[in-house]
C-alpha cells in the first residue's frame, strides 16, 4: 500500500507532523506500536511557546483542561531551593491526555494509523519501503522517524548512538497530593538524579525522575530506591510522604541517551527525542518534539513545491534547520549530564543555580524558545 509519507511513531513528534501534512492534503500515515490513550515516562510541563502552533493544528489548549505554570522551583539534594517565574510560562497536562488530543485531531484529518511494529526501512529508486511485524510491507515517499529516545530500528539503521550504553534510567508515576501549588514546576536533585513534580489536568501531580543505573542498581526495587536515595531530599521526603500513589506501579524505561544523534538516517528524517534528546533538567523536550514535527512537515511541504528541488536538498535544508533551532539546546543538556555524572561537581553546580536566581533565569533562556509562529 503507498502513502505519500509514513511516521514510524505516534507520540508528540509524529502526531503534530501528521496533522500538519494532513491539512495540506498529504495522505498520511502513522504507525505507532500502542493504542491511544496511554501513558509514557514524561516531564508533562509543557512551554507556552508552542499554544499558538497548537492552534493552528486545531488543538487550542484553552479549551481543553490544563493547569496553568508559571513558577519554577529547584533544589539542592539537602533541601535548598530557589524560585523564579518563567518567562513565557507553560501548562501541565499528562502525556495520556495530549497524545489523546493530538490522536484525534490527526482522525478528523484523515490521518491513517496502523498499530504496529515498524522492523526495517529501506530506501532505493527514491522510495521508501517499511516493513511491518504484522502487516507486511508499504511504500512511500518520505519516512519521518519520530518513534522515541531509542528503538531496534536505530540498531537496523545503524545510528552511532545505539552502539554505546547509557547509564541514565527514568521513572515516573502520578500521586493523589493535597495542596501541591497549580502553578509551580519543580525540580530536586538527590544523590544519582534528580526529579520533577508538577500538576496535570487531572489534578494528579507527576512525579518523574532521571537516575543513573549505577545509583538504582544497589536497591532491589524502585520503592527501596525512593526510600533510601530520592528521599534524602527534604522536599521530596516531604512529598512522597503525602502522596498517595495513583498508578498500580511506576513506569521506567532503562538506557535514556543523550549522545548526539544526526537528523537525517538513512534519508529517514528524525523528529523529537529520535532525533535528538534534551536533559530534563532543561524542561523544555515535550515543547522541542511539537516544533521538530512542525519543522519536519514544513520542509517536505517547501521541498515538494520547489521545482528541482533533489532529495538531498531537502535533507540538507532539514538538518539546517534542526540545528539552527535545537543544537544549543540539546549542547547544554550535555553539559549538564556531564556535571550530574559527577557527584562533587553536582553538588557544587546544583549549589549554585539555588543560590542565584540570576543564573537559574539563564538557564531557562537558554533552553526555551520563542513562541512558534506558523
Amino acid at each position: 500500500m503507498n502513502h505519500e509519507v509514513v511516521i514510524i511513531g505516534g507520540g508528540l513528534a509524529g502526531l503534530t507532523a501528521a496533522i500538519h501534512l494532513a491539512k495540506c492534503d498529504k495522505k498520511v500515515l502513522v504507525i505507532e506500536k500502542n493504542h491511544y490513550p496511554n501513558h509514557k515516562v514524561c516531564g508533562e510541563y509543557v512551554s507556552n511557546e508552542v499554544k499558538p502552533y497548537l492552534n493552528y493544528l486545531g488543538v487550542a489548549i484553552e479549551q481543553h483542561t490544563t493547569v496553568a505554570i508559571d513558577t519554577l522551583e529547584i533544589s539542592t539534594r539537602k533541601g535548598k531551593s530557589i524560585k523564579t517565574k518563567l518567562p513565557l510560562g507553560g501548562f501541565g497536562i499528562s502525556r495520556y491526555a495530549l497524545d489523546g488530543l493530538l490522536y484525534k485531531k490527526a482522525l478528523e484529518h484523515k490521518v491513517s494509523f496502523l498499530f504496529d511494529t515498524v522492523t526495517n526501512v529501506d530506501f532505493h529508486t527514491d522510495r521508501f519501503e517499511i516493513e511491518t511485524a504484522q502487516n507486511g510491507k508499504f511504500e512511500s515517499g518520505y519516512v519521518l522517524g519520530a518513534y522515541g529516545k531509542r528503538s531496534l530500528l536505530d540498531k537496523k539503521l545503524k545510528r552511532r548512538f545505539i552502539a554505546h550504553k547509557s547509564p541514565w534510567l527514568g521513572v515516573k508515576c502520578h500521586y493523589d497530593v493535597k495542596d501541591f501549588p497549580d502553578n509551580l514546576v519543580a525540580l530536586h536533585n538527590f544523590d544519582g538524579g534528580y526529579g520533577g513534580l508538577s500538576k496535570t489536568e487531572t489534578g494528579a501531580i507527576n512525579f518523574c525522575y532521571l537516575t543513573t543505573f549505577e545509583s538504582f542498581r544497589k536497591f532491589p526495587d524502585i520503592s527501596g530506591f525512593n526510600k533510601m536515595v530520592v528521599r534524602e531530599n527534604p522536599r521530596l521526603a516531604e512529598f512522597l510522604e503525602n502522596a498517595e500513589p495513583i498508578f498500580k506501579k511506576p513506569l521506567s524505561i532503562a538506557q535514556i541517551s543523550f549522545e548526539p544523534k544526526e537528523p537525517v538516517e538513512k534519508h529517514v528524517l528524525m523528529c523529537g527525542d529520535s532525533a535528538g534528546l534534551i536533559h530534563p533538567l532543561c524542561g523544555n523536550g515535550m515543547a522541542m518534539a511539537i516544533h521538530s514535527g512542525k519543522i519536519a512537515a514544513e520542509q517536505i511541504l517547501q521541498h515538494e513545491s520547489t521545482v528541482k528541488s533533489t532529495r538531498a536538498d531537502l535533507e540538507k535544508s532539514y538538518t539546517i534547520q534542526w540545528k539552527r533551532q535545537f543544537d544549543h539546546r540539546l549542547w547544554m543538556g550535555r553539559q549538564l549530564q556531564r556535571l550530574l555524572m559527577n557527584s562533587t561537581s553536582a553538588n557544587i553546580a546544583m549549589n549554585t543555580v539555588a543560590r542565584s536566581e540570576k543564573i537559574l533565569r539563564s538557564m531557562i533562556r537558554r533552553t526555551h524558545g520563542k513562541p512558534i509562529l506558523v
